[in-house]
């Protein structure tokens, strides 16, 4: 049953009664389960999105190129459009348009800009995960094969020992 209690530090802690099936190893699995939940809570996120949305969020002009990116990618932006190029069409400009094409040609640069800045950054956050993944591995296959290790030297001492 859960009781809120009063921590050392003066934060009010959810504490539960300890699960029966971990009672005889002291409650470390359910220290375990609860320091689990809390990371899981705290990091929803990989480490690298968290690190490219902090970068994203201390630069004024990423902050703009997102924005820029995220209204074009959207059925809002064609609706716009339609709407603005069917009012010039009929009531600004006659046949054969020449601003409204200069005008659509030069957003069409700046538009292929910004998906070419959208695809570097994808590669660039790409790169990074990919970069803190292999770590990841590297940092569990090391850890393996150093118990690997640890058990072969363990049985080695222990065969040595045996013989005298």
């Amino acid at each position: 049953m859960a009781t809120p209690k009063s921590a050392a530090d003066g934060s009010d802690r959810l504490h539960t009664q300890p699960d029966p099936h971990t009672a005889g190893t002291g409650g470390q699995a359910a220290k375990l389960k609860d320091m689990t939940n809390t990371l899981q809570n705290t990091l929803r996120h990989h480490p690298v999105v968290l690190e490219q949305q902090a970068q994203r969020a201390q630069d004024v002009q990423l902050r703009i190129a997102d924005w820029i990116t995220a209204f074009a990618g959207s059925m809002n932006f064609v609706y716009i459009h339609i709407a603005l190029f069917t009012l010039w069409m009929l009531f600004i400009e006659s046949k054969p348009w020449p601003t409204l094409t200069l005008i659509v040609s030069l957003e069409a640069i700046f538009l292929s800009t910004f998906v070419m800045i959208g695809q570097n950054r994808q590669g660039a956050f790409q790169q990074a995960k990919a970069d803190h993944d292999f770590t990841e591995q590297e940092l569990k296959t090391n850890t393996q094969l150093t118990r690997e290790i640890h058990a072969l030297t363990t049985e080695l001492h222990n065969r040595l020992l045996a013989r005298h």
